[in-house]
């Protein structure tokens, strides 16, 4: 029998509830997500033994392929002691020949919590209300919450707390990633700087949503066009691939033309941290283009190269050198990713 951290015994006061969007939590729920993913991280480096689901069962409904996403939620489910059932877009009826409220009420009577990954937030929710577990959010066209409480543990895990940082977002700041970090930044009292093209956020509503909570937190959330001036002390680098990787290859174009002046080099980092005492880290929530080391980027730059030089070497949102430098902690928070997963579904089900 482990020996239980208090944090496992906390009475939690979010069993049964569904995991949306990060804007559904207290800056309370919030640290007590990060705390339980921690004490998970150290068991696992301990190897230490915890499988309170024993008897359970989840279902991961994926509308959209992931790597990450699946790893991390199959393994946080293996070693809770649960039963996983994963399925994919071409080994269901969902959404097709069944519709989205029958396969909710459907599922919800074989399994216990339902991680949704999909193409639109309000499908999740309406598959969520007809649910009678919980659902939890692996990606939507609008947030990708997991992903930024990975991120903030693994902030934490560099800097120590979340006092007085400054989170920058590089490029596709307007996008799923970037509503849930920047959420969570106002949650935790941080600073976030969206950094990029007017039209990656100037359109986007939601971000006015967090003023009232950096009134209450310290955080702060603001946008420039300007990379130099954005990145100036920033402790964090963040950067998103510029296209969904659902998308054409043509899409790579548009992006191509207006990106340039986003791709985070080493200027960008060293103009972040030459009077940052405290350090700049970089991070992405893959997959990255930072090489040739894959199809896609073979294929884009085979299309575009010649037009588009700066990414001949496969370097779109990121070059190699800062994806491999010593700033970079991109696996080190894709790892985080299984132990945040475990805090949600040790929060949201009763054992």
């Amino acid at each position: 029998m482990v020996n239980l951290p208090n944090i496992f015994k906390k009475k939690s006061n979010l069993i049964g509830k569904n995991f949306m969007k990060l804007i559904d939590f207290t800056t309370s729920d919030i640290n007590y997500f990060l705390d339980l993913a921690v004490e998970f991280k150290k068991m696992k480096i301990n190897n230490k033994i915890f499988k309170p689901f024993e008897g359970k069962n989840m279902v991961l409904l994926f509308q959209k392929t992931s790597t990450r996403t699946r790893s991390a939620f199959e393994t946080a489910g293996s070693d809770l002691g649960m039963g996983v059932t994963f399925i994919d877009p071409n080994s269901s009826q969902f959404g097709k020949k069944e519709s989205i409220e029958d396969s909710a009420k459907t599922l919800s009577e074989f399994y216990d919590a339902i991680e949704y990954r999909g193409f639109k937030q309000t499908d999740m929710q309406f598959f969520a209300d007809h649910s009678k577990v919980p659902v939890i959010n692996g990606l939507s066209n609008e947030f990708h919450p997991t992903q930024a409480l990975c991120d903030a543990m693994t902030i934490k895990e560099h800097f120590g707390s979340f006092k007085n940082l400054k989170v920058c977002f590089v490029g596709a700041c307007g996008n799923n990633v970037a509503c849930s970090l920047a959420t969570i930044c106002a949650q935790l009292g941080m600073e976030f700087v969206g950094i990029g093209p007017e039209t990656e956020w100037k359109n986007n509503k939601y971000f006015s949503k967090l003023n009232s909570i950096c009134k209450k937190t310290g955080g702060k959330i603001s946008f420039t066009t300007n990379k130099v001036i954005g990145v100036k002390n920033a402790n964090v680098i963040y950067t998103d691939v510029w296209v969904d990787l659902g998308q054409p290859i043509e899409y790579f174009e548009k992006q191509f033309k207006i990106m340039k002046y986003y791709q985070v080099d080493m200027n960008t980092l060293k103009n972040a941290s030459s009077n940052n005492k405290k350090g700049t880290i970089y991070m992405h929530c893959l997959p990255a283009f930072h090489d040739l080391n894959t199809t896609i980027a073979q294929d884009v730059v085979k299309k575009y190269g010649d037009k588009y030089p700066y990414i001949k070497n496969g370097e779109f949102e990121v070059t190699d050198e800062v994806f491999r430098s010593k700033n970079s902690v991109v696996f080190q928070e894709a790892v985080n990713r299984m132990h945040v997963v475990k805090a949600i579904l040790f929060a949201v089900l009763k054992a």
